[in-house]
């Protein structure tokens, strides 16, 4: 079976159908993506990353035997290698091989998707070199048949002419089939494009008053950037980790039924695609190339929330022996704390970016900071970090280490100094990790711990505003003479 279509037996004895409008809205499956540039107003025109799958209904006109049938309109970014054309057992169509013509590739690749079409090629001066119908195109020129049945090759030209309509800004599917009779026939279009990804935009805005409250909302953002429009299109968005291989951007609202002011909108329906999540986005969707679209992922509500400073040094893992060499504890000065919020997932939660707000004193709404949330199941936790406290200030110094290599033990001991130059005071946790051996025990603290772990220590400091505080503790290892081999 041939899998490209040739210019020559074009020339000679194919004939041509051009693919009508869609028969119906397509159907898209949109897999999360975290390349910034899918979303980014920065980025100009077609984007490779991302991933969907698209199925789509096309009325073609088609002419019993042999011949080609061009397919347009279909986005830049598409895989050339997961196109599939299907039209139904009995049909009495039989697919002979297909070939896709990128849109971006060059100026004959690019005519190579108007073979079939009339056309008029001009010099430089304007002069008509040939007009016709174009039956070849590459880099080394154009074939036409002209009126007379004779063939025109034209290697040195300035333009093409194309009757109004033929240029699609996209892809073409050039499709070889044999039809038994001719017609108008619905054929099935399934095919993978870039272009198009989705990802989870969280907005919680913290509420006034003592206890951390916040209002949670939950958005799906969608970005097209695949060179071409979607319209009136079901829209079912993939959370999870697929294994996939390798000015200012418009906001457009949804095509949905109207609902009273009083009603809430629609939700995506929530379900499961094998190992992942589905969300299929309620109504008919229009996603305009080059946008970014933004809908409700679940509704809006208020939850409980923590404000954490946190300071944390070392590292999670430990060396295959024990680690005897004195290196200087790692002591820093003057470092900043982290901000974070962290919460419990109302519902499942997609991978996507949260952004933090606080009303300012004039009652304005502004951002506090901004970080990555991981695929999140119900009712786990999450943290993110939102920035660097500016107030709070950290130094860390060992004051003590000593090795006793008979005895097969170490100690080392460390002080945490914590300063708060805000008017409010705050409670710092501290995260340090033992990670010289596996065995230790903590050997005194100034402050008792409020959670230890093989890997962990983890303190609750109060700091004062405009004040100071410290956190002094010693940690003891122990081994055997087997661990040092």
């Amino acid at each position: 079976m041939s899998r490209r279509l040739s210019a020559a037996p074009l020339a000679a004895a194919i004939a041509f159908a051009t693919a009508a409008s869609a028969a119906s809205g397509p159907t898209l499956t949109i897999y999360g993506a975290d390349n910034d540039a899918l979303f980014s107003g920065a980025a100009q025109g077609s984007i490779d990353a991302g991933h969907a799958v698209v199925h789509e209904q096309r009325a073609l006109t088609l002419q019993p035997g042999a011949h080609a049938v061009r397919i347009a309109g279909l986005p830049a970014t598409i895989d050339p290698e997961a196109v599939a054309v299907g039209f139904g057992n009995g049909s009495g169509i039989t697919v002979l091989g297909r070939r896709v013509v990128l849109a971006n590739g060059s100026a004959g690749g690019a005519l190579a998707g108007q073979i079939g079409r009339q056309v008029e090629v001009t010099g430089n001066t304007g002069q008509v070199l040939a007009s016709g119908t174009l039956v070849g195109a590459d880099d080394g020129g154009l074939t036409v048949r002209l009126a007379d049945s004779r063939i025109a090759v034209v290697r040195d030209y300035a333009s093409v002419l194309l009757p109004p309509g033929a240029a699609s800004g996209g892809s073409t599917l050039l499709l070889d089939v044999d039809a038994k009779s001719g017609g108008t026939r619905d054929a099935l279009l399934t095919y993978s494009t870039s272009g198009l990804g989705w990802r989870a935009a969280y907005t919680a805005t913290l509420q006034s008053g003592g206890s951390c409250r916040m209002r949670f909302d939950p958005q799906a953002s969608v970005a097209n950037r695949s060179g071409r429009d979607y319209d009136g299109a079901t829209i079912k968005l993939v959370a999870g980790q697929p294994n996939l291989g390798g000015g200012r951007v418009r906001m457009y609202s949804m095509a949905a039924a109207p609902v009273a002011a009083e009603a809430a909108p629609p939700m995506p329906v929530q379900g499961t695609l094998g190992d992942y999540r589905s969300f299929t986005l309620p109504g008919a969707v229009t996603l305009p190339s080059g946008t970014v679209t933004l809908t409700p992922l679940y509704p809006a509500q208020d939850l409980a929330c923590q404000r954490q400073y946190v300071l944390e040094s070392g590292a999670s893992f430990f060396p295959p022996t024990p680690n005897t060499n004195d290196y200087g504890g790692q002591g820093y000065q003057d470092r900043p704390v982290a901000s974070t919020l962290s919460f419990s997932a109302p519902e499942a939660l997609p991978a996507g970016t949260l952004r933090a707000f606080t009303l300012d004193r004039d009652g304005a709404p502004e951002l506090l900071g901004q970080g990555t949330v991981n695929d999140t199941p119900k009712g786990r936790q999450v943290s993110v970090q939102l920035g660097e406290s500016f107030d709070l200030r950290a130094s860390r110094e060992r004051t003590a280490f000593h090795v006793d290599i008979k005895a097969h033990t170490m100690s080392e001991a460390f002080r945490i100094t914590l300063s708060n130059g805000g008017d409010v005071a705050r409670s710092v946790t501290v995260r340090e990790h033992p990670d010289r051996w596996r065995e230790w025990t903590l050997a005194s603290s100034s402050i008792k711990p409020s959670k230890q772990t093989p890997q962990l220590l983890e303190f609750e400091v109060p700091v004062p505003a405009h004040g100071s505080a410290t956190l002094d503790y010693a940690v003891r290892y122990a081994w055997t003479a087997d661990d040092m081999k």
